[in-house]
């Protein structure tokens, strides 16, 4: 399944997909899962009705019966000639609808699908005042036209449903590129993707996301990348920095320790910060390199970021180096700086220590790509006074998790159109990946009798061992 939603989402690097293709919506599907039951139904009464009457009919012709003698035949056992059929052929429709839901779902789309356009007037109707007679100036009624219809075309993959809506130029075209809401809600989907070809424009949708979320054991990080849902991972080398946000019981730390758990089992070296003193500060009891004082946190920052430096210029000596390759491309580990509680360590600061810690992360954020050096920052709200000078902009995969205010939304992504909603599912969010979409997000599940700690002390020692080895 996941290589399927794979080749679904990369698809557009198939030259084949470009191509405006798929199931045509038109204006009179508005109708459509009525009429083809209705429709269904009738074909499947005559149907019935002549295998049941069979001998009936013969009798009649035999007999050169007309219509009303047949039919007074039939009146004689109304159960068996009318009543039987009908219930016969509402049975095996029903054994139909259960037989084929992919079908009657699609039909359920297109009707959806007519009923936006034409509900929210993104065509061309006109109309015709009806009247009667001599008596020309009293309207009896108007009848509407619809003489525009987009091209609209709907596809079903394995795993997603691709809308694509052709360009008219017509001045309701600016709403047929801004349909995410009404087709996220109308859909019960999530829009994951959208993008412009030439001679119209797509949308991807992903149904049912949370039958996308993952267990621990399956988030792996590897090639500059950790799987976080079965069809969303965190490209670090192409979107450097994370920034997580969140208020207390929305899964924040689970996600966070998650991360850490995973970058253990690569190559990666990882640095935390805890200036609350809490959960993430227990880890210094089974690995190196975890902090929590204030002191010790901004010496951290000031040495991560004389680090990067230093591996830019030590990249530039080894003999795999090429201009325009990574860290990786000569052989170097990822390094990771995760900062938890960053805008209450930094309340705790005088002006000057906010500005050189500041800076010190502005200068991460712009140049840690290259050499590996990537922050994962975690906050409650990424207050502006603490992300100033562009420094949230490079922050390209972004996490909101659990409930946030409009305000919080807004500081995390920007001004967008995109409706929220708050469900009870601990680790449920939403996340950005530096484009124009907001999806929903679910982080990994965890067993109720993981043990973070265990496992982390389990993996950071087998990575010390394996390295004294080595060593």
């Amino acid at each position: 399944m996941i290589d399927k939603l794979k080749k679904v989402l990369n698809i557009k690097s198939n030259q084949e997909k470009k191509k405006f293709r798929g199931k045509r919506v038109r204006a009179n599907d508005i109708n459509l899962v009525i009429r083809t039951l209705l429709l269904g139904f009738f074909f499947l009464y005559l149907v019935f009705f002549f295998l049941i009457n069979v001998f009936t009919i013969r009798f009649s012709i035999k007999q050169g019966y007309g219509l009303l003698e047949f039919f007074s035949l039939l009146n004689k056992n109304i159960l068996l000639g009318y009543v039987f059929p009908a219930m016969l052929s509402a049975t095996f429709l029903g054994f139909l609808y259960q037989k084929f839901p992919n079908y009657f779902e699609d039909l359920k789309i297109k009707q959806l699908l007519a009923e936006m356009i034409i509900d929210n007037n993104l065509c061309d109707v006109s109309t015709d005042n009806n009247s009667a007679g001599w008596f020309t100036d009293i309207p009896f009624g108007e009848k509407k036209h619809i003489t525009f219809f987009p091209k609209m075309t709907f596809e079903r993959f394995e795993s997603v449903i691709v809308i694509q809506i052709g360009i008219t130029m017509k001045s309701y075209q600016e709403k047929l590129l801004d349909l995410d809401n009404q087709l996220e809600i109308g859909l019960f989907c999530e829009v994951i993707q959208k993008e412009q070809f030439k001679g119209f424009f797509e949308y991807t949708l992903l149904p049912d996301v949370i039958t996308n979320r993952i267990s621990i054991d399956e988030a792996v990080a590897k090639n500059g990348s950790i799987r976080l849902m079965k069809n969303v991972s965190w490209k670090y080398d192409n979107l450097p920095h994370m920034l997580i946000a969140g208020g207390t019981g929305g899964g924040k730390t689970y996600l966070i320790l998650t991360l850490i758990e995973t970058f253990l089992r690569s190559n990666a070296e990882i640095t935390v910060l805890d200036p609350k003193n809490a959960d993430l500060a227990d880890l210094e009891t089974v690995m190196d390199n975890v902090y929590h004082t204030k002191d010790d946190i901004i010496g951290q920052v000031d040495k991560f970021y004389e680090d990067m430096l230093q591996c830019s210029e030590t990249m530039k000596t080894l003999p795999k180096y090429r201009t325009g390759k990574n860290y990786a491309y000569v052989g170097l580990p990822a390094h990771f700086l995760i900062f938890d509680e960053y805008v209450a360590f930094m309340d705790m600061l005088s002006s000057k220590e906010q500005f050189d810690v500041l800076s010190k992360l502005k200068k991460i954020v712009m140049l840690g790509r290259q050499a590996g050096y990537f922050l994962v920052m975690a906050c409650q709200r990424p207050d502006a006074k603490y992300f100033g000078e562009g420094i949230r902009d490079q922050f390209h995969f972004r996490l909101a998790l659990g409930l946030m205010s409009e305000i919080g939304y807004g500081m995390m992504f920007g001004e967008t159109k995109k409706r929220f909603c708050f469900k009870k599912i601990k680790g449920r969010g939403y996340f950005s990946n530096g484009s124009e979409v907001i999806s929903e997000f679910y982080t990994p599940t965890v067993p109720e009798n993981h043990d973070f700690l265990a496992t982390i002390s389990k993996l950071y020692k087998e990575r010390r061992d394996g390295c004294d080895c080595e060593a």
